[in-house]
């Protein structure tokens, strides 16, 4: 039997910042708010992807965040018998919050610990952000050693997935997990970084081309 939903916890503060903490302060729940910005997600992918968190929390977060309409339970269309999690509009507005905390925290990587997890999506956050300075439309497919993600830029507005794009990319980069970082951070441009042998990159679209040119 699922836990049942905790009270509301509340700083009682007539404070915007402290409000929102009441709803995505407690651990864990901004980080499965950026599982779930990749797509929806079943929950044994979300436990997969979110080393480190028991069952019991993870089923309560879920739940909190359903309570406070961040993120809803579907069942998937047969042949499949299978429930996932998405985000509702009101979460998916927690995108460039999370690019805020991924930039500012960004300088505190530093060298990968023999226990860090790690998963090729958490890097498209702070990548989604620095392309998206480049004012160009277009989707955008990243190989790192650790797996493939894709970020879509401008139109119908940014967003980025785990995997492979689903249709043919603008642009194709490959690169390894420290040259995305620095790239994340504004210190290496992909053109930089194409023309000093850090960075793979194909295609010949405008993205492509604005890419190489930067």
């Amino acid at each position: 039997m699922p836990p049942a939903p905790r009270p509301r916890r509340s700083y009682d503060q007539y404070c915007a910042a402290a409000r929102a903490l009441d709803t995505v302060g407690d651990r864990w729940t901004l980080l499965i708010v950026r599982e779930l910005l990749v797509g929806p997600r079943r929950y044994t992918d979300l436990h997969a992807d979110l080393p480190g968190v028991s069952t019991d929390v993870l089923a309560s977060r879920l739940k909190d965040m359903e309570r406070e309409a961040l993120a809803t339970r579907r069942r998937l269309p047969p042949p499949s018998a299978a429930y996932v999690y998405e985000l509702t509009e009101r979460g998916r507005e927690l995108l460039p919050v999370l690019q805020a905390l991924a930039t500012w925290g960004a300088p505190a990587l530093g060298e990968r610990a023999p226990t860090d997890a790690v998963r090729a999506h958490w890097f498209a956050l702070p990548l989604l952000r620095a392309l998206a300075g480049l004012g160009v439309e277009g989707v955008v497919e990243v190989r790192l050693d650790e797996g493939e993600f894709h970020v879509r830029l401008g139109g119908a507005g940014e967003s980025y997935g785990d995997g492979p794009a689903p249709a043919d990319p603008d642009a194709r980069l490959a690169m390894d997990a420290e040259t995305c970082v620095a790239v994340s951070g504004g210190v290496l441009t992909v053109g930089d970084g194409v023309r000093a042998g850090r960075i793979e990159l194909s295609g010949e679209s405008v993205l492509a081309k604005a890419l190489r040119a930067s």
